[in-house]
């Protein structure tokens, strides 16, 4: 078909589909192939170029003052006819064609439309990238096409396998389908589409393949009932096929016979619209097929384009016999003269009178344009870049020196510079451009294989998958039209492995796909609040995980409590010893000038209950939560209480022997140091050193709060470090020194001659004391946390009762309960001699 016009458009289309090749015996100049078999779609798609092209030599806007001809040729569904025609259209070298009975000779083209086989595509935009000619297909998918290395002036309307593939993976993550089969053809076309599956499928992003096989060419029973078997004993319920509808049909046969159901198809758009399976015989199986379909268009006035074609019986015109065979396909008529036996055997002739509106053919189907509607897109993708290239300002263009292209003149690598920037709205309200790669914004509708209840078969838009530049790609589904061919009337389950909850995690099982995992428990600490999670993450310092093991909680906040049972029975022990020495106190302040008391040095005596009392209370400072000021003050109150309380005792023994000694002849010397104001000061200067080591320690290395999360894993022990476990163990040591220097001297004066010996009563408090302490630092060692705290205070409030106990215990006896043993004759043991 040839259309003179001053710029010519190449179209390469199927006109015919069985070829008949000539003798290739090298005896004879070999024939060119001759086609059979009319295809009414390659027919519709190169009218609706001419119609394009016819539609833009009408428009005052678009290429003013410029015809657009067209040169289109069949390549009759083969790739040696099909790239002889791509090179006749480049070359010019093509016989002599006459043109409106005037005009002999074809002139170059300065693009071309086509091919519809990414196969043919390949091979043409090889040779046609090297001399820079664009050609802009309308049919060819394969994602191969997009490397610009190799096909640099190579562009398509119609989005590529890729994009195709992300469309399904896209429905596949909608419906939670993360295990499918996937079904190819052994070529460019399936290869590929396998290829890209591989890379973009993924657990993260929509699932795995159970399965990859290929359908081979030709009928090879044996292969396909292995295919079969395969998808029959698989777990996936997902099936997606990247191939030709005419694979499809052995394999549909396959699937018959084995009564293979429960089955959810994809189809991807070689056979998504393929009426030839769209049979009461398959819809058992395919049906609620869902298939990625080119999107449809509409492309206004197309229909009495197509309806004003008429055969010229008379005059070669530009249509050519095709126009012939499209005529006698349609209405099974043959023209004048018919084919010997034709009228013989009943068949009717041609008159080229007969009414196309009287016949039902898909040739006049503008309700499903697609591939027509990319054949439409792509002549307008020319027709503007030619315009944009003529609108050049000379001197400003975007050549060599600034220079514009020029209609006598025009190149098709210049006009490749200008299908790269173009960018239109078609009249349906598509946006056409190309990216870097010559690819088109893609966009692709969602089929589905409705069967209704009366046996018609529709297939019917349920969405649409489309990418646009503010908001990428986007997927619109409409559930609620989409017919499921299962009982449950819903979507299938399609998974290898069931979701893992939150608190799990998922474990890969060994030697099998990412989407086969086993589903492990989050370990304490750590918690996994998603589903599907690869790894547990660990919950921050301060929290523990549930035990669902899907969310974090802050830690119990563990420490010595006022509000626990032991903070309780520790407090009230420790204000009861309060209580005592203040009852104490008050017993010996009462009876002060008693004999027992006046003999025990009242003054120490009350000093020491006093410190006692102290010693009591220094206990509450370890119960309640850590802070700064108590860490810092608990152990040198403790410190300094017990050392005032120790010193108390070693001046009391002290003074003990130094009156007995006086009591000898020649001791009372002895006596001169162990005066009112001596005791006093020997007290004070032995507390003043403990003070002086609390001081230190406190400047050096001061205890303080701290979080401790070694004891336990769900909790925050509250604790106080000690700082500085020198300044802590002199602390002690100090207290023990006083203590067993205590004891030695006490011991000593055991022995001594009054019937009320207070020296035994020091020796076995002190051994009380040393005792308690010598079992705390083991004990303290090892217990942990608050319970360190509770041994500390047991400790304080045993020392502390034992002294109280064995050096007051038996005085308030005696003053209470034996007033009679209360008198100075009793004391000096001279109460029951004979006078």
């Amino acid at each position: 078909m040839h259309k003179a016009g001053d710029v010519v458009l190449g179209g390469l289309f199927v006109m015919h589909f069985a070829p008949t090749y000539p003798d290739l015996s090298f005896t004879s100049e070999p024939q060119q192939a001759d086609c059979y078999g009319f295809d009414v779609l390659g027919f519709k798609q190169a009218q609706t170029m001419a119609y394009a092209i016819d539609e833009i030599n009408r428009n005052s806007h678009l290429l003013p003052n410029v015809t657009l001809g067209y040169s289109l040729y069949d390549n009759c569904n083969q790739l040696g006819i099909g790239f002889r025609a791509a090179l006749s259209l480049t070359s010019g070298q093509e016989e002599q064609v006459t043109l409106h009975e005037t005009c002999v000779g074809t002139p170059l083209v300065l693009g071309i439309v086509g091919e519809d086989s990414s196969t043919r595509s390949i091979a043409i935009s090889t040779v046609l990238g090297l001399y820079r000619v664009p050609m802009v297909s309308y049919f060819s998918t394969c994602s191969c096409l997009s490397d610009r290395q190799k096909f640099p002036s190579f562009f398509r309307t119609i989005p590529s396998d890729a994009f195709q593939v992300r469309a399904m993976i896209q429905i596949l993550k909608h419906f939670g389908w993360t295990w499918a089969g996937l079904l190819i053809s052994d070529n460019d076309y399936g290869l590929h589409a396998a290829r890209s599956f591989q890379t973009d499928l993924s657990p993260s992003g929509g699932g795995c393949l159970a399965y990859l096989e290929i359908l081979t060419e030709g009928n090879d029973p044996a292969e396909i009932r292995r295919i079969v078997d395969v998808m029959r004993k698989s777990t996936a319920r997902v099936v997606i096929v990247f191939a030709h509808y005419s694979e499809m049909i052995n394999l549909m046969e396959e699937v018959v016979r084995q009564n293979l159901t429960g089955l959810q198809w994809m189809a991807s758009e070689a056979w998504t619209l393929a009426s030839v399976l769209q049979t009461p015989h398959l819809m058992p199986y395919l049906g609620g097929t869902l298939g990625i379909a080119i999107r449809r268009g509409e492309i206004p006035g197309l229909r009495e384009f197509l309806l004003q074609i008429r055969p010229d019986l008379h005059h070669n015109n530009s249509y050519g016999n095709d126009v012939v065979r499209f005529w006698e396909f349609t209405f099974q008529c043959r023209f004048a003269p018919p084919p010997a036996g034709w009228v013989e055997a009943g068949g009717a002739l041609c008159t080229g009178h007969e009414d196309l509106e009287n016949v039902v053919t898909e040739f006049l189907d503008i309700l499903n344009l697609r591939s027509e509607y990319n054949v439409y897109k792509a002549v307008y993708a020319l027709a503007y870049a030619i315009d944009d290239m003529l609108q050049c300002e000379p001197g400003r263009g975007p050549f060599s020196r600034n220079s514009c292209g020029n209609l006598q003149r025009l190149e098709p690598w210049q006009l490749l510079y200008y299908l790269e920037k173009v960018n239109f709205t078609t009249p349906f309200g598509d946006q056409v451009s190309f990216d870097e790669n010559g690819d088109v914004l893609p966009i692709y509708d969602i089929m589905n294989w409705l069967w209704l209840p009366d046996g018609r078969i529709k297939v019917q838009n349920v969405g649409e998958v489309k990418t646009s530049a503010l908001k990428g790609e986007e997927l619109t589904l409409d559930e609620d039209k989409i017919f499921w061919n299962f009982e449950s009337k819903e979507p299938p389950r399609s998974v290898c492995s069931e979701s893992c909850p939150p608190g799990t995690r998922m474990a890969r099982k060994k030697g099998e796909p990412e989407c086969c995992f086993d589903c492990i428990p989050c370990s304490e600490g750590k918690i996994s609040n998603k589903t599907d999670s690869m790894e547990c993450t660990s919950c921050p310092e301060d929290f523990w995980s549930s035990p669902q093991r899907d969310h974090c909680f802050p830690k119990k906040i563990d420490f010595l409590s006022y509000h626990e049972p032991l903070g309780i029975c520790l407090t009230a022990t420790s204000l009861l010893g309060t209580f005592i020495c203040a009852f104490v106190l008050g017993i010996f302040i009462y009876h002060h000038r008693t004999p027992i008391v006046r003999a025990n040095n009242s003054e120490l005596s009350f000093q020491l209950l006093l410190s006692l009392k102290l010693c009591f209370l220094c206990s509450l400072l370890f119960i309640g939560h850590p802070r700064l000021w108590t860490c810092q003050l608990r152990h040198a109150a403790f410190g300094i209480s017990f050392v005032l309380c120790v010193s108390c005792i070693l001046v009391k023994t002290m003074v003990v022997l130094a009156v007995f000694k006086a009591s000898k002849p020649g001791g009372g010397a002895s006596l001169k140091w162990f005066g009112v104001l001596q005791q006093r000061g020997t007290v004070v200067v032995l507390t003043s050193v403990q003070a002086a080591i609390c001081t230190a320690w406190l400047v050096s290395s001061s205890p303080a709060p701290h979080k401790n999360t070694q004891y336990h894993n769900d909790k925050i022990v509250y604790e106080c470090v000690v700082g500085s476990t020198i300044g802590f163990a002199v602390l002690l040591g100090y207290i023990g020194l006083l203590a067993v220097l205590s004891f030695l001297l006490a011991f000593l004066a055991r022995n001594l001659p009054d019937n009320f010996n207070e020296a035994k009563l020091i020796t076995f408090s002190m051994l009380i004391f040393c005792a308690v302490w010598v079992a705390f630092v083991p004990a303290y060692i090892s217990s942990p946390g608050k319970y360190a705290d509770a041994v500390e205070v047991f400790a304080i409030l045993a020392s502390s009762f034992g002294l109280l106990v064995a050096l007051f215990g038996p005085k308030c006896y005696i003053i209470l309960l034996r007033p009679e043993r209360n008198t100075k004759k009793a004391i000096m043991g001279r109460g029951n001699t004979k006078s």
